[in-house]
């Protein structure tokens, strides 16, 4: 008993060093594509005026474009298993597989944004397409692969009773949310209003309104990817690999028993507890949110 639940904490351990990967490369891929909370300003930024060099594809929200690279991924690497290929190849030509497909859709998507844009005169760039588009493939590939692989040993060593493919469409729908969650406010609250002051809120006047000028330059898709890994990405795979760690921890002790559903409410309380706390020390050291000082005065 007690080497099975080392060597399950062993697999869990490497499970979750998986998903702080996946999460980290999910915020990336979709900081470089632009598909994130700023997607609506990029989109907009054209008929404002506002010409731009940011990739703009948005094929669907994080979660589900996720969930279906999951799930394709997973589809794959299970016909190539029964195909009698090892793992480790099996997943990565998955992996791969899922990526070009999600690579078309994103090409096809950002061409098709543009070339409704063509009206407010913004070009579509060639050379954005020839260097960005395998930036995407080449995070979302990776993301798979961390994905997948933690559907399969999860299945394989954990006795999960759910497909590999079904294992992987929750995993990918999960590590999309938090993306979506996490690491998005570290690209359109930071990224694209950065001459403006951080939690003033974005006027209705101002929208589309993005910094276009870099570093070096004008902005473009990988100048994003280079703000976002400061933080952001970071974020969102340990967000992602806590996510993973503390959901099964409880299954690999106890069991499937009620211990397990206690130990869970248990984790989520605690965790809201602490998110409380922060929040109140941070109010109480920096003040209160701009909205609020903002409505103060309006009040006074």
């Amino acid at each position: 008993m007690v080497l099975d639940v080392t060597i399950g904490m062993a697999v869990l351990a490497l499970m979750g060093a998986l998903a702080t990967i996946a999460g980290c490369l999910e915020d990336l891929e979709t900081d470089v594509g632009s598909q994130s909370n700023a997607n609506s300003q990029v989109q907009l930024a054209p008929q404002m005026g506002f010409l731009h060099r940011i990739f703009n594809k948005a094929i669907s929200g994080e979660p589900v474009s996720y969930g279906f690279a999951g799930v394709t991924s997973g589809v794959v690497t299970v016909v190539l298993l029964n195909a009698k290929l090892y793992p480790l190849t099996a997943i990565v030509i998955g992996a791969l597989i899922a990526a070009i497909i999600y690579g078309v859709f994103a090409t096809t998507a950002h061409a098709g944004r543009m070339a409704s844009q063509s009206r407010f005169k913004q070009p579509l760039y060639m050379d954005m397409l020839r260097y960005t588009t395998p930036s995407i493939i080449g995070h979302n590939f990776i993301a798979n692969f961390c994905i997948v692989a933690i559907a399969y040993l999860q299945f394989t060593y954990l006795g999960f009773p759910f497909p590999i493919p079904f294992l992987a469409l929750i995993w990918g729908i999960t590590v999309g949310c938090i993306g979506s969650a996490v690491g998005d406010v570290h690209y359109g609250g930071e990224r694209q209003y950065q001459n403006r002051e951080f939690g003033v809120g974005l006027n209705t006047a101002l929208s589309g309104r993005i910094v276009r000028k870099g570093e070096s330059g004008l902005r473009n898709s990988i100048d994003n990817v280079w703000f976002c890994a400061k933080f952001g990405g970071p974020a969102t795979g340990i967000g992602f690999g806590l996510t993973v760690f503390l959901t099964l921890w409880p299954i690999i002790i106890f069991g499937y028993v009620w211990n397990t559903i206690i130990m869970g409410f248990i984790i989520v309380a605690v965790m809201v507890i602490l998110n409380r706390l922060l929040e109140v020390r941070l109010k109480n050291t920096y003040g209160a949110y701009k909205e609020e000082k903002i409505a103060k005065e309006a009040r006074a």
